[in-house]
């Protein structure tokens, strides 16, 4: 009887942990929805201009809008410093140097944290991170995404932006997780 007991005692448990592991699991449209929801929730706290300017001229500075720069809401981007639009534009497959510290939305959006998860922004010592502008048949620039890039379509190479990435167009390594990131990021011609 005492065999009959435990036996169903661990079985219970078995049957406990395995349904708490089931409404762990989301879906990957529960993933998007999720995202989305963060994403707007972070830019209801800021104006957000749903599209470029005809004149491709950014309002700049700190208390600049959102701009969506990618027409799916894919990359959101507020222009810090615009660079030299006219005289110092990224060429196809020139070497972009650039600092980064990203956000994770989702744990803004859950729980009000606002850590760097990663980057090279505050230290010297990292590694230098860059991409051959439009170039993503090298994995050395295909792997950032494309969202790190699309400020070079509007700007000059020593520009400095804030950017909303949605996970399609962030890391490609990380498609699959479904977050979003908030980036602050400066560009430049060579590495620093």
């Amino acid at each position: 009887m005492r065999r009959i007991v435990y036996h169903c005692v661990w079985m219970g448990l078995a049957a406990l942990m395995l349904l708490t592991a089931c409404n762990n699991d989301q879906s990957y449209a529960d993933r998007l929805n999720e995202e989305r929801n963060a994403v707007n929730a972070y830019l209801a706290n800021h104006r957000v201009v749903m599209s470029i300017p005809e004149d491709s001229i950014f309002e700049v500075g700190p208390n600049a809008p959102f701009y969506r720069i990618d027409p799916d809401g894919n990359v959101y981007m507020q222009v810090l410093n615009a660079g030299d639009r006219v005289n110092d534009r990224a060429k196809k497959s020139e070497p972009i140097y650039f600092r980064y510290a990203r956000y994770n939305l989702l744990t803004w959006y859950a729980d009000g944290t606002w850590n760097v998860t990663s980057g090279n922004e505050n230290t010297m010592d990292a590694v230098s991170c860059s991409f051959n502008y439009s170039d993503y048949t090298l994995p050395s620039s295909s792997q950032w995404g494309y969202g790190l890039q699309y400020p070079m379509i509007f700007l000059g190479v020593e520009c400095e932006v804030n950017l909303i990435i949605k996970s399609q167009y962030g890391f490609t390594s990380e498609i699959s997780y479904v977050t979003p990131f908030f980036y602050h990021v400066r560009y430049y011609h060579s590495m620093i």
